[in-house]
């Protein structure tokens, strides 16, 4: 596992966005841009890939323990900051809530699990539509009979 990919789990884990990073890595004086950022998280084959060096790793971590733990003068509760990240993150105002679908049974029998199905419904299904011969639907295809070389008397 690389850096990259260490540096990428942390962040959809904590649910930090970019700015927040650039903060995290701010708290222990070490500067980096959105942009520098951006590369370490693009895919491998991109031409704008960037490897994430150690000691970016080693400050972002550093810088991390005290985001969330805080200092020894002013302690804070991870909890809360973790709420705190989760509470920001903007919720979508065009989706709608999608209710659960639960599909009934057609028999109202069937669904149980305690039971067999009545034989009721048996009777009442629909017949399937058969076309009287001569009603006008014509034959695209003719038959054809098959002869593979062998004489059946």
């Amino acid at each position: 596992m690389t850096n990259n990919d260490i540096l990428k789990k942390l962040r959809v884990a904590l649910m930090l966005r970019d700015d927040q990073i650039v903060e995290i890595l701010e708290l222990v004086d070490f500067r980096i841009s959105k942009s520098e950022l951006g590369a370490f998280f693009r895919a491998e084959d991109h031409p704008n890939y960037m490897e994430c060096g150690d000691q970016v790793l080693r400050n972002f971590l550093n810088g991390l323990v005290i985001h969330l733990r805080g200092t020894k003068e002013n302690p804070k509760n991870p909890n809360d900051v973790l709420a705190k990240h989760k509470a920001e993150i903007p919720k979508k105002e065009t989706s709608k809530e999608r209710p659960e679908f639960k599909a009934a049974p057609k028999d109202s029998e069937k669904g149980r699990g305690d039971q067999k199905p009545s034989n009721t419904g048996a009777a009442k299904r629909p017949k399937k539509k058969e076309f009287p011969k001569g009603n006008g639907k014509v034959q695209v295809v003719e038959k054809v009979v098959y002869k593979n070389g062998k004489n059946k008397k």
